[in-house]
């Protein structure tokens, strides 16, 4: 689970909103002065990601609009500070540790609030007539050795913390005369380093701007809000990686957004990110309250239900050297190879190479027996389809099962 929260929850119309209305630090700091998620409860937010699957959590302990969810002493600008009084981060950390999940922090390396941030092509006040000459007062070195202390911070005072998500670098968009920021301002080698230090066993995000090879190999690759047709690799190495999407359009909570994916894209999300052997971090956005909206929860309720009756598909599995047939998808652990129907077909599923690999054939969701067409026959009668050389043709109901995508489980021979 991937969450988003921060003052532009109040906003309710996207994570970004201060950059693309080119809001200020003075008009922005409504939302600080009435930052107040009462209903916040870190728990009930555990509890329905466990129950939808996840395994791990990364939260925004700081997003690109500078706030933060813990009390740090190198702010003001953070939750302790605001009507709601408290830190947010403790809480998280506790809650979703006792429901068994790997803690993770996002931590956004551009900050708009902080005054010695260089104003860019991505910052609010991109287009203010002195951006050139207010960058003049602007030292990158003083941020960069405040997000140090911070850093430090997240990874001292919380315990162990399974992953740090930096995001993002952006080294080539020049704007007006402005450059963007990579390695050289966020000096993230030496904040690599530290991080290495004070969590040795850390999953590092790749957003550092730093080269694969040499002294900083990826930890995690990330790609974002689109499934990459093949696994991702470094250097033409495979590497861990997992894939971050959302809900709807928007990380943050929005009011109003309405392109909400249905059952069936969110299911198949995950199913052709584990047939890659990647993982799926899926985002929720809390409102300004602290809750999970209705949307939301249905969301996690989809997941809940699938992975309540298919979730031997996806933990442990990952890629199979076996092709899966048209509007399908393939994953595999062991002896067990899980076929995932995307596109209910009619009544037969040819698959090749597998008709006499095959000891037994059954739907996942209720372990009822899906029989097979004899690999041998040069053509069946029924379906006037040439079904040799080792064809697996699986003979299936007419009328799709009642699950968002149905899972057949393949039994291979030993």
């Amino acid at each position: 689970m991937f969450i988003h929260f921060g003052l532009y929850a109040l906003a309710a119309r996207h994570e970004w909103v201060q950059h693309r209305e080119e809001i200020s630090s003075q008009d922005y700091a409504k939302y600080f002065e009435n930052f107040d998620p009462d209903l916040y409860d870190p728990r009930e937010w555990a509890r329905r990601a466990r129950e939808a699957g996840m395994k791990y959590v990364v939260l925004t302990a700081k997003h690109h609009e500078g706030f933060c969810l813990w009390d740090s002493r190198f702010t003001d600008y953070k939750a302790t500070n605001t009507p709601y009084g408290k830190d947010l981060l403790k809480p998280y950390v506790e809650a979703f540790r006792a429901e068994g999940l790997k803690v993770g922090f996002y931590y956004s390396l551009i900050d708009w609030h902080h005054p010695e941030f260089p104003i860019d092509g991505i910052h609010p006040l991109r287009n203010h007539p002195d951006a050139l000459e207010m960058n003049k007062t602007r030292d990158v070195r003083k941020y960069a050795q405040y997000m140090r202390d911070q850093v430090t911070e997240l990874l001292t005072n919380f315990g162990e913390i399974s992953v740090i998500w930096f995001d993002f670098s952006y080294p080539r968009r020049e704007y007006r005369g402005m450059p963007g920021k990579g390695r050289a301002d966020w000096e993230s080698e030496e904040l690599i380093g530290l991080v290495r230090q004070l969590q040795p066993d850390i999953i590092v995000g790749d957003r550092l701007d730093l080269p694969a090879e040499g002294n900083f190999p990826k930890d995690l690759a990330t790609p974002e809000q689109y499934t990459p047709r093949v696994a991702p690799t470094i250097n033409g190495k495979p590497v861990r990686w997992e894939v971050c999407h959302t809900f709807s359009g928007s990380w943050g909570y929005h009011r109003d957004e309405s392109t909400w994916k249905d059952d069936p894209q969110l299911i198949n999300i995950l199913i052709d990110t584990v047939s890659l052997g990647g993982n799926l971090l899926m985002n929720v956005g809390p409102t300004a309250r602290g809750t999970f909206d209705a949307r939301a929860i249905e969301s996690l309720e989809t997941y809940r239900d699938w992975m309540h009756l298919n979730g031997r598909s996806i933990y442990g599995a990952g890629p199979s050297e076996y092709k899966a047939p048209n509007g399908c998808r393939f994953t595999q652990r062991g002896n067990r190879l899980y076929l995932h129907i995307q596109n209910w077909p009619f009544r037969h599923i040819h698959i090749e190479g597998l008709g006499r690999k095959i000891k037994y054939a059954q739907f996942l969701h209720d372990a009822s027996e899906i029989q097979w067409l004899d690999p041998d026959a040069e053509v069946d009668s029924n379906i006037g389809v040439a079904v040799g050389d080792g064809m697996l043709t699986l003979e299936l109901p007419v009328i799709k099962p009642d699950v968002v995508v149905p899972v057949v489980e393949l039994i291979l021979k030993d």
